[in-house]
C-alpha cells in the first residue's frame, strides 16, 4: 500500500534501476515526503521496488498527475523527454546527472524550464557529500591556486554507455566549478580506450588551474580531491568523508647529538565532518526547494555548465594529438 501519512510532499520516482531504487528508499523514510508511486519501463522491476518501499507501481501519466515532484533516474537518452512531460504537468523534477546527453538538447531544456516555472534540480550528489560541504566553507577564505581531482575505479559489472568523463569526471567538474569563482578559459585533455580513462587540465580566468582524472580501468577505487592554496593544502577523501588541512610551521635548525638538523614540520588540521548520506541530503534539499519555490542548490544552470565542460573535454580527448581549445563564457 502507498504511504498515507498525508503530511509530506507528494512525490514519485521515474526509473527505479541501480540509482532510482535508492531515491524510492529514502523518500519512503523522509517525513517531509509522501511516496505515492514509482514508474519503470520494466513493470516487474517497478512492482518489486514498489512493494519493497511501501508504495505502488503506476503508469507514468498517472504518476505525474498524482505528484508535485519526481526524481528522474531513467537512462540519459530519455531525460529530455521525461523532464518535458514533468513540465507539461507542472511537476518539479530532480534529474540525475548528466542532465541531458548533449549541449544542444540542454539549450532546449533551458528554454522549456523558463516557461514551466518550477524548480529543477540536477543530481550531482557529491555536492551534498558532508566533506565537500565543509570544504565549501573553508575555501571561501583561501586564495586557491590549483585543484586536483581523481575519480578512479575498476570496470563496472553493468553496461554504461557514457565515457568515464561523462559518467565520472562530471561529478568533479561540478565541484570545481562551484569552488572556483571564475570561468574556464582553456581546456587540454587526453583519453584512452574510448575515454574510459581520461584526464583534463582546465585554466580559469582567475589563473587557477584544475587537473582531473577519471577512470573505469583502475583496479582500485579512488575518490579524492586536493586544493592547493597560498595558505594551505586541503585534502578530501569522498569515500571516508574526511578533510585534512596541511599547513607548514616555521622552519628551524635543531641541535641534536652535537650536530645541527634542519626541521620543517607540517601542521595537520582535521575539521569535524558530520556523518550523513549524501543522497539523503540531496533529496531533502530538493523537497525544500519545491516546497519553498526556491532555486535548488544544484540548479539546471549548474548541470548544463558541467555538461558543456564535460563534452568539451570528451571531444578533445578523442582527438589526435590533444590540442588546446578555448571555451566561451556565458
Amino acid at each position: 500500500m502507498p504511504s498515507t501519512n498525508g503530511t509530506g510532499l507528494k512525490i514519485g520516482v521515474i526509473g527505479v534501476g541501480s540509482m532510482g531504487q535508492h531515491h524510492a528508499r529514502i523518500y519512503n523514510q523522509l517525513p517531509t515526503a509522501e511516496l505515492v508511486g514509482v514508474f519503470d519501463a520494466d513493470t516487474d522491476r517497478a512492482e518489486e521496488i514498489a512493494e519493497k518501499h511501501d508504495t505502488v507501481a503506476m503508469e507514468l501519466e498517472k504518476l505525474l498527475e498524482a505528484t508535485a515532484a519526481v526524481s528522474v533516474a531513467v537512462p540519459t537518452q530519455f531525460h529530455f523527454e521525461t523532464v518535458t512531460q514533468c513540465f507539461e504537468h507542472g511537476v518539479s523534477p530532480l534529474v540525475e546527472k548528466p542532465v541531458v546527453g548533449d549541449v544542444e538538447t540542454g539549450e532546449q531544456l533551458r528554454e522549456l524550464a523558463q516557461g514551466a516555472d518550477v524548480p529543477v534540480q540536477v543530481g550531482h550528489v557529491e555536492r551534498f557529500n558532508p566533506a565537500i560541504q565543509v570544504v565549501q566553507d573553508i575555501v571561501e577564505d583561501l586564495n586557491v591556486l590549483a585543484v586536483n581531482a581523481e575519480r578512479l575505479g575498476p570496470p563496472p559489472n553493468r553496461t554504461i554507455d557514457d565515457s568515464a568523463v561523462i559518467d565520472l569526471m562530471i561529478h568533479d567538474l561540478d565541484i570545481v566549478l562551484s569552488l572556483v569563482d571564475a570561468e574556464p578559459e582553456s581546456v587540454m585533455s587526453a583519453g584512452v580506450r574510448s575515454n574510459r580513462y581520461g584526464t583534463a587540465t582546465i585554466d580559469f580566468e582567475s589563473e587557477t588551474v584544475a587537473t582531473l582524472t577519471a577512470s573505469r580501468l583502475t583496479q582500485r577505487k579512488v575518490r579524492r580531491l586536493e586544493i592547493t592554496a597560498e595558505e594551505c593544502v586541503v585534502e578530501v577523501d569522498y569515500i571516508d568523508q574526511t578533510v585534512e588541512i596541511h599547513r607548514q610551521s616555521m622552519p628551524s635548525y635543531v641541535e641534536e647529538d652535537e650536530g645541527v638538523r634542519y626541521r620543517h614540520e607540517s601542521i595537520i588540521e582535521r575539521p569535524t565532518v558530520p556523518s550523513a548520506e549524501p543522497l539523503k541530503s540531496e533529496l531533502e534539499a530538493f523537497l525544500d526547494a519545491v516546497q519553498t519555490g526556491s532555486t535548488p542548490e544544484v540548479s539546471l544552470e549548474d548541470g548544463l555548465r558541467a555538461l558543456e565542460l564535460a563534452r568539451t573535454i570528451e571531444e578533445e580527448a578523442l582527438d589526435e594529438p590533444t590540442s588546446k581549445v578555448s571555451t566561451e563564457s556565458d
